[in-house]
């Protein structure tokens, strides 16, 4: 379907922000754009459903005048500042909930105002969209955020002192994150997660098991629990997104952390960076429950929590629902050994929430004491207490205790950042793994890893080309 529109300065913006966010994909969406037009701007042009189209018009909205003019008020009354943060994870609204009572019981002459909706990247693209802008905004550290980044949405925080108390490791994820390089902070990290191996302690323990260090012990470790009758790992692979998580963690230690913008930059080829990775991941096929693609995640939770498995290729994010099965259950956590050398392990750790200021925002000095307090020290362990994960501030936090065997990677800053965090969402790669691993043809990863590369180029074209453009100015 394409699309026909003359753009008037007007509603630049929110023609850029309906096509760049998605809403232009489906049909009511293109009607609600049509709706939303003034009259002089139904006119009709080309204008093709694809990245060149979104860049073009990102082009134009950025040089417009009113881009980031938004017509919210500057959230002041009586002399005191409101300021709004719009955060995207509905499960920590009682965290957040305790935090603004805290804040707001400290503070008499800002008011702190906290949004937790259901579906909140789509409340936010809407509210983008009709030019009504919180203050903070709480995302993940994805493609969302970086096509944020990449429509100037955010302002450049570089002069907060929480910067340079914030893990590199992090901070070097956030660099990463930019389609194009930019200069300035525009995010703190906040929170993050870690994925590599979950595995039942108590089942270790029992039979002296040791954990393995490189890729031969986590094999010869399989060989041995498959012995005793236990399927050494469950996968769970019926929900496609599952297979995801071993990739993840198998990238982050056979692949360069910014492949993805080498590849844009064509200095490589996933075909090359990847080989690896396909081969290994599909070697966990062997000594997984059969069939795993008849199995959810919600199944392999369940299994791995009734011992129907030792290990678990999964986030952590995944053992509450264990624990909600099994509340006894002792489960640590390891990180995926990829390769022969210890020394070339590396966490799958990757950014959870992190918050950014809207660039328009009103009362910037009232922002930053909210952040300074977000990120106290308090602050940060009420959050850990309710959610979990892994605080992206250094300091001495309490953590879960089934982090404990990936402390010292932590500790040492050695982690790099879920490599999906980095594909468009349109590309599917989570589909593409799994049709990948059911298929048992010789060529199979070679088919596999040609159609990575085709894909990547076919919804990263405009992104390419403008990669390209900036590399050769750089000359």
């Amino acid at each position: 379907m394409q699309a026909y529109f003359h753009i008037s300065d007007k509603n630049r913006k929110m023609v850029y922000l309906c096509i760049f966010y998605g809403i232009y994909k489906t049909h009511y969406g293109m009607i609600y754009l049509y709706q939303q037009m003034t009259p002089h701007s139904k006119e009709v042009i080309h204008m093709r459903k694809s990245r060149t189209a979104v860049s073009l018009l990102t082009a134009a909205a950025i040089s417009a005048s009113a881009l980031l003019t938004g017509c919210s008020s500057d959230g002041s009354s009586d002399g005191v500042t409101t300021v709004t943060i719009l955060q995207y994870k509905p499960e920590a609204v009682k965290a957040f909930e305790k935090i603004e009572q805290i804040f707001n019981e400290s503070h008499d002459d800002i008011k702190l105002r906290i949004e937790s909706p259901n579906e909140a990247m789509t409340v936010l693209k809407t509210r983008l969209i009709r030019e009504d802008y919180p203050d903070i905004v709480g995302i993940g550290g994805d493609m969302n955020y970086s096509n944020f980044l990449d429509a100037d949405l955010f302002e450049d925080i570089s002069d907060i002192e929480i910067i340079d108390e914030i893990n590199p490791a992090y901070m070097k994820m956030e660099t990463e994150l930019e389609l194009l390089p930019k200069d300035g902070t525009y995010a703190l990290p906040y929170a993050a997660n870690a994925a590599g191996i979950l595995y039942n302690k108590d089942m270790f323990e029992e039979n002296g098991w040791e954990i393995p260090e490189t890729w031969s012990e986590f094999i010869a470790l399989c060989d041995e629990i498959k012995k005793t009758g236990t399927d050494p790992l469950y996968l769970g692979y019926k929900d496609t997104w599952t297979c995801l998580a071993p990739w993840n963690a198998l990238a982050v230690g056979l692949a360069p952390s910014d492949v993805c913008s080498s590849v844009n930059a064509g200095k490589t080829t996933f075909a090359a960076e990847y080989a690896e990775v396909a081969e290994k991941i599909k070697v966990l096929l062997d000594y997984a429950e059969p069939n795993p693609y008849a199995y959810s995640y919600n199944d392999a939770c369940t299994a791995f929590a009734r011992g129907q498995a030792a290990m678990y290729p999964i986030g952590s994010y995944a053992v509450p629902q264990i624990l909600s099965v099994n509340t006894d259950m002792n489960i640590d956590s390891f990180t995926f050994p990829a390769n022969e050398n210890e020394q070339d392990n590396v966490l799958n750790s990757g950014i959870d929430l992190h918050f950014c200021v809207m660039k328009n925002t009103k009362h910037k000095d009232a922002v930053y004491e909210v952040l300074r307090f977000l990120f106290a020290d308090e602050t940060v362990q009420i959050y850990l207490d309710d959610q979990g994960g892994i605080p992206c501030k250094q300091g001495d936090f309490e953590l879960p205790t089934f982090l404990d065997g990936m402390k010292q990677y932590i500790t040492d800053g050695r982690m790099s950042d879920f490599h999906d965090h980095h594909y468009p969402s349109e590309m599917s790669v989570d589909a593409m793994i799994q049709t990948y691993l059911m298929d048992k043809s010789a060529d199979s990863a070679q088919q596999f890893l040609d159609r990575f590369d085709k894909e990547w180029t076919r919804y990263n074209r405009d992104l390419i080309a403008r990669v390209k453009k900036y590399e050769e100015g750089q000359q």
